[in-house]
């Protein structure tokens, strides 16, 4: 089953090999089994399913929670010249009638729809009508009730196995703890899939976490060598969204709010305008990215902490989809920890819920605060183990310094007791630095004994303790209170002297500038590079407006890149570039390599074909049909089967990739060149048989094929 996989994999999409477990899903699908996929973002979930749909016969349905995810699937496959469509609310009836009618003769290979229109009845008793050849339920971790994309719609997608028993369901999700697999496995009634658990790891993405020191600024700072790049900021409340996405547009960063506040109208532009326009900023709440299949986001940065690793995991996984490199940006104060507390005691649910979440928090608290590498600690919490430090994120390269902060972690949490365990950080900050004014005085605060014992430590060292001792778990906001501090009963050990604590010392904001990553930009293109990468890019920008399409549809950038790497001089070439399909390589080949030949080819004078059956080779095995290869080489389709069955005899070319015969006539043709006395006939004997079903030339292939079985 691989062999013809691999052939779907050129042919269509352009690749060489598959990646990771890809191989070994496509098979277990195609070969008619269920699968349950974990694989993190940018990880090639979509050809798991796409290649067993074109390997199987009949229609394969794919459930996608959304309609922006649906129509860019459907963008790409229509330029990889796949035959595929979404029915969705926002078709009229008549269009959705066409499509009702394209699906009934058997013109479609692959149906998008959304779950809620999946599970109504007339389009289950509709598919029951036809032949159905394999469903896929991307993003699955929406049936678990415990996430924050819970979908109910979901739940009654478990109905699919009663209802066609003998359709193979493929389950795929980026983002699952063990107890989210259970659920779908349960929920859907995977109970006898094989399970594919992929790496969690993106060794693309380079992550910093900084403390909040004027986080605007900061922000400023990080994006100063990424202008131009495509990215996402991720805001906790909807109006620091609108805030921070006009403070961005007034510094010259072309940026756009996301939240569930804007019209489903206003929503649905901004959106399309992130994924069809290079460089844009969307700044948004968590209601933006789930779907999101941009695969040239060069960085997440969040301004406020996440409630889970699950949640940081996921937000940051949407950069660098392309495998190339991409960074995570993160900068956290106490205030987001405070906020996240509150919101966590005033939602719904019981108190087993609501440890849970609290548990989820520490972890990501634990990971901000961290000293050790941030990918092993990231890692680790999905059960995964890194041997070695990544030595690709801030802690690795920085090497964080900690300090002996057993001393003045008793004194700061003396001032919280002392001071009734109801005051807040400012206020305890001027306790510990002695300063005598006017809140201190009215409550009586400058006749503590902590008040001025800490004037050792700057008020930015504090700030840092205090939010380091509330991540421990070793002090806790009140937030029955006015979201004062209190101290926890974990604390004890070290208010008697039985332990000691070590902190991290936070970087200087001058110190944290100089660390910063360089932009995964800077790091894609060398200067020498610049002027022909925005041509292709300019280039791809054209076509796509004329395609109506998002750029990376035409070609993601880790094509481009490859391109500007490997500079091919012919159409042979350039079908070697990973990503660079039959059908694009057609479309698009030439304006390509006329940007890359420095605008001489594609111009009046014909390139010169350096040799004609070498460039035939290679189109062929890229999986262009003899008609596209003669247009692509300006000359005769009789010529171009002449070159081919040359190729063939020697054993240069197999049949198959050479020609796509369906079966039945294939074998019909042998059969007619072997019913006689072990000598191959002449192809003139058989012409006059075959005529107006298949060309001359398809004789002579066949013939060529037969004569070297002969031989062997």
């Amino acid at each position: 089953m691989l062999e013809p996989a691999l052939h779907i994999l050129k042919d269509v999409f352009g690749y060489d090999r598959f990646r990771g477990q890809q191989g070994a899903i496509i098979e277990r699908v195609a070969g008619g089994g269920d699968a349950l996929v974990l694989m993190p973002t940018g990880g090639g979930k979509s050809l798991c399913y796409q290649v067993p749909a074109l390997l199987r016969d009949g229609l394969a349905v794919v459930v996608s929670p959304l309609i922006a995810l649906m129509e860019d699937q459907v963008a790409t496959l229509d330029e990889l010249g796949v035959a595929a469509v979404a029915l969705n609310s926002t078709q009229s009836l008549d269009e959705q009638r066409e499509i009702a009618e394209r699906l009934r003769n058997g013109e479609i290979k692959l149906l998008y729809l959304a779950p809620e229109r999946l599970v109504q009845p007339r389009m289950l008793a509709f598919l029951q009508n036809l032949n159905i050849g394999l469903f896929a339920i991307d993003e699955a971790h929406c049936v678990s009730q415990w996430g924050h994309d819970f979908r109910p719609e979901y739940l009654q997608l478990g109905q699919l196995a009663e209802l066609f028993p003998n359709v193979p369901r493929i389950a795929l999700t980026a983002t699952a703890d063990k107890r989210t697999r259970e659920e779908i496995v349960q929920r859907l009634h995977l109970q006898d899939a094989e399970r594919f658990l992929s790496s969690f790891d993106r060794p693309n993405i380079f992550y910093r976490i900084v403390a909040k020191d004027n986080p605007r600024k900061q922000l400023l700072g990080f994006l100063a060598e990424r202008k131009g790049d495509a990215g996402i900021v991720y805001c906790l409340s909807r109006k620091k969204v609108e805030e921070v996405a006009a403070f961005l547009s007034e510094q010259g960063y072309p940026a756009l709010p996301y939240h569930a506040g804007l019209s489903n109208e206003l929503r649905a532009y901004h959106q399309k305008r992130f994924l069809n326009e290079e460089g844009l900023i969307m700044v948004a709440t968590i209601a933006f990215g789930m779907g999101i299949d941009k695969p040239n986001v060069r960085f997440v940065a969040h301004l406020d902490l996440p409630k889970s690793l699950e949640s940081y995991y996921q937000e940051t996984g949407r950069a660098g989809r392309d495998g190339l490199p991409a960074d995570a940006w993160m900068a956290y104060g106490l205030q987001d920890v405070i906020f996240l507390k509150q919101m966590l005691s005033n939602s719904e649910g019981d108190e087993r819920h609501k440890r849970l979440e609290q548990h989820k928090l520490d972890a990501m608290l634990g990971l901000c605060e961290l000293v050790a590498c941030r990918r092993q600690a990231l890692l680790a919490y999905f059960d995964e183990e890194l041997p070695q430090p990544c030595g690709h994120c801030d802690n690795c390269v920085d090497k964080v310094e900690t300090w002996d902060a057993t001393e003045p972690a008793r004194q700061a949490l003396s001032a919280i007791y002392r001071s009734g365990q109801r005051y807040g950080v400012g206020h305890l900050v001027d306790i510990l630095l002695g300063r005598d004014n006017e809140k201190i005085r009215a409550v009586g605060h400058q006749h503590l004994s902590v008040f001025g014992v800490g004037k050792a430590l700057s008020e930015g060292e504090w700030r840092s303790l205090f939010r380091q001792l509330v991540a421990r778990g070793l002090a806790d906001v009140d937030l029955e209170g006015y979201g004062g501090l209190r101290l926890s009963d974990s604390c004890r050990p070290l208010l008697r002297g039985e332990v000691r604590l070590e902190l991290r010392r936070d970087l200087k904001p001058q110190q944290a500038a100089k660390g910063q990553s360089k932009s995964a930009a800077s790091q894609l293109v060398r200067s020498e590079e610049r002027e022909q990468w925005e041509a292709l890019r300019a280039l791809r920008r054209k076509l796509a407006e004329e395609h109506a399409v998002p750029p990376y549809v035409i070609f993601p950038d880790a094509t481009l890149l490859e391109m500007l790497r490997s500079q091919p001089r012919s159409l042979s070439e350039l079908a070697q570039v990973s990503g660079v399909g039959a059908r694009k390589l057609e479309r698009y080949g030439e304006a390509f390599l006329d940007v890359l030949n420095g605008g001489t080819a594609g111009e009046e004078a014909p390139r010169q074909v350096v040799d004609l059956r070498h460039e035939l080779v290679s189109l062929a095995r890229a999986g262009m049909t003899p008609a596209q290869i003669a247009g692509q080489l300006q000359c005769t389709e009789k010529n171009v089967y002449a070159l081919l069955a040359e190729a063939i005899g020697q054993q240069q070319l197999s049949l198959e990739q050479a020609l796509d015969l369906p079966e039945e006539l294939l074998g019909e043709i042998q059969e007619a060149f072997l019913d006689g006395d072990g000598e191959l006939p002449p192809v003139t004997e058989l012409t006059e048989l075959f005529a107006g079903r298949v060309p001359e030339g398809v004789l002579h292939c066949v013939r060529a094929a037969l004569a070297v079985e002969f031989e062997a």
